[in-house]
């Protein structure tokens, strides 16, 4: 997940630290598009995590999620309606290749109400004034590699998302692991 992909990534699996937990949103209508790049250039999909919008990453250290954050973090989900997004475009960030979610203010509103009521937590490290929603497909400092499958996903979109969970997941060791999954409320 770094500001460049999910789940910590910034390029290299050792980025990771065992005890590190994110907040994602799945999006497993994107897996047949970016899957067979991402298991190849994210060390996020290496290390387990699924094609991808970051929440919030990183979260709270794993020893402080207890019943009263999880508990916490089911409010704070439940008051945003579920929504739908269209994954159209690819983009890039310096050596990184990612598809753009739009439209993504619910996306936008989601990390706000997380980081308003973490403030400890704050995005990214806080790194970046702005937090861009987006599905990391390929790190590479290669504008071929890059270009390369920026052509071939290309051809494959637009995808149709529905953004209606949110999942917690840990760090724990090797691999990322999902802790809980937490439902938006129902479209009317």
């Amino acid at each position: 997940m770094g500001a460049t992909g999910a789940a910590g990534a910034t390029g290299a699996a050792g980025a990771f630290r065992a005890g590190e937990t994110g907040l994602i949103i799945k999006v497993s209508e994107a897996e047949s598009v970016v899957s067979r790049w991402r298991s190849r250039f994210d060390p996020a999909a290496a290390a387990g995590v699924p094609a991808h919008i970051t929440a919030l990453y990183p979260f709270l250290p794993q020893h402080r999620v207890d019943a009263a954050v999880l508990a916490e973090l089911a409010a704070v989900f439940g008051t945003h309606r579920a929504f739908e997004v269209q994954l159209s475009q690819s983009r890039r960030f310096p050596g990184v290749l990612y598809l753009a979610p739009e439209p993504d203010v619910g996306l936008r509103a989601l990390t706000r109400a997380i980081a308003a009521r973490w403030p400890e937590a704050p995005p990214y490290r806080g790194q970046f004034a702005d937090v861009v929603p987006h599905l990391t497909i390929a790190h590479s400092q290669d504008p071929q590699v890059l270009d390369a499958i920026e052509a071939d996903v290309g051809g494959q979109l637009p995808v149709a998302a529905q953004i209606a969970a949110v999942q917690l997941i840990a760090y724990v060791g090797e691999r990322w692991i999902q802790v809980r999954s937490f439902g938006l409320a129902p479209c009317d």
